[in-house]
């Protein structure tokens, strides 16, 4: 992917950035202050399209995909992740969840599996 803003096109924010993921595979994106991250998450949500190069899922040119089922199907957590104001911890960490069986069990699971059930309790 070869990628520049519209305000900023002699800037390469991303130039030759490789990425395959598995089918099923979760993945985190992590680096430095500076380094793409937003910008890789807002090519995947198809804020902005490449200038160079295609996002493929399934062998898909993401361009091709329905926008909204697009979306649907990428979990993204900002830079600065906030709380739904009037909600519990747990409601916030199930907000996503598209089923209603997410027991008490379950979000304690995934806090611990996120590293922050001791910092909640």
């Amino acid at each position: 992917i070869v990628f520049s803003y519209p305000t900023r096109k002699s800037v390469k924010v991303l130039n030759g950035f490789q990425l395959t993921i598995q089918p099923g595979q979760s993945v985190a994106l992590v680096g430095s202050s500076g380094c793409g991250k937003s910008t890789m998450a807002q090519l995947l949500e198809r804020f902005y399209d490449s200038n160079q190069g295609r996002v493929l899922v399934d062998g898909y040119d993401i361009k091709t995909l329905n926008l909204s089922w697009l979306r649907s199907q990428i979990g993204l957590v900002s830079q600065e992740p906030a709380l739904v104001l009037g909600l519990s911890i747990g409601e916030n960490i199930s907000y996503g969840c598209l089923s209603n069986t997410f027991h008490q069990t379950d979000i304690i699971d995934v806090a611990k599996r996120a590293h922050c059930h001791d910092f909640i309790e």
